[in-house]
């Protein structure tokens, strides 16, 4: 990408006072952002995104997130965990005791993201759920919400949570893609959902847009995140519904369909996802936007 592309046009800029968003869910130490992350991350701040929340899912990346946050303080924080996938990779102490030196660091705001996933086999099952018990004490003892990763294992999942009894912190499922029933089940367990542009394709009838529509989901446990490079917001999508489609304005539309891709997500898609939240919650894009902003500085104690 030339540098020419990676300016914003000046029709974008100013067109309308920009929503304030908070992404608590980006992969910015993807492969994908290696030569042109300081676009990237300008990029969103053009977009109204204050504050990114860059994901670990790896010993290894976990540590790359934190360096991230000494090249951008203020703007970028940080997580720490081991991704289901990367379950089997925690076999030597060594590893975890860097993962809670990494965690432990003041700009490092959450565990995660860990959990399970049952619907792919890179990791064995037992294995996933030994490494996840062991990210819920570390959590415990350092008293940092939690970013869980579900897939087809939420008993599992609730089961260990519980677990974790009075010290339990705050937990966020990260990336929601569940049924409205499953959503209610961790909504009852006093979790927050994090959405995505996954609204966009969800095409069950008892599924994310139910949560939405039925007003199942309070504003006052909802998040929001891109999930960047992934979770592309497809805004053109022919099954979303009209009175969606027309939250969407032109400036979300034009930072999506300029900067992100199939391939490609990225952090200044994030208040498209607002408005279509909004467009499903029958809300103003502001009142959503503020809500999350809000939810997202208190849980995670993320600077003004």
């Amino acid at each position: 990408m030339t540098s020419e592309e990676t300016q914003i046009p000046e029709e974008l800029k100013g067109c309308y006072e920009n929503l304030i968003v908070i992404d608590i869910g980006a992969n910015l130490t993807n492969k994908k952002y290696g030569r042109d992350l300081d676009s990237v991350i300008q990029r969103a701040k053009d977009a109204g995104v204050q504050k990114i929340m860059v994901t670990g899912t790896s010993v290894r990346n976990s540590k790359e997130a934190l360096r991230l946050t000494r090249l951008y303080p203020g703007t970028i924080y940080s997580t720490a965990g081991v991704h289901p996938h990367d379950a089997k990779s925690m076999s030597e102490e060594e590893l975890w005791a860097e993962l809670r030196q990494v965690a432990a660091a003041p700009e490092c705001v959450a565990l995660g993201e860990c959990g399970l996933n049952y619907t792919k086999d890179f990791s064995e099952p037992h294995v996933q759920r030994a490494v996840f018990k062991r990210q819920v004490e570390l959590a415990c003892e350092l008293q940092k919400p939690l970013l869980v990763h579900e897939k087809a294992a939420q008993e599992d999942v609730l089961r260990i949570l519980e677990e974790g009894g009075a010290r339990l912190p705050p937990v966020v499922v990260h990336s929601f893609t569940g049924s409205a029933e499953q959503g209610l089940r961790y909504l009852e367990r006093g979790c927050y959902l994090a959405l995505t542009g996954y609204v966009c394709k969800d095409k069950a009838a008892d599924g994310v847009r139910r949560l939405l529509a039925d007003r199942l989901l309070p504003l006052d446990r909802l998040l929001v995140e891109t999930d960047s490079p992934f979770m592309y917001p497809n805004v053109r999508a022919s099954k979303l519904p009209p009175h969606v489609k027309a939250c969407l304005t032109e400036r979300s539309m034009n930072f999506v369909n300029r900067y992100c891709t199939f391939q490609r997500n990225e952090p200044c898609a994030l208040p498209a996802v607002v408005e279509l939240a909004a467009g499903f919650l029958g809300r103003s894009a502001q009142d959503v936007a503020l809500a999350t902003a809000f939810n997202a500085l208190k849980l995670f104690g993320l600077s003004h």
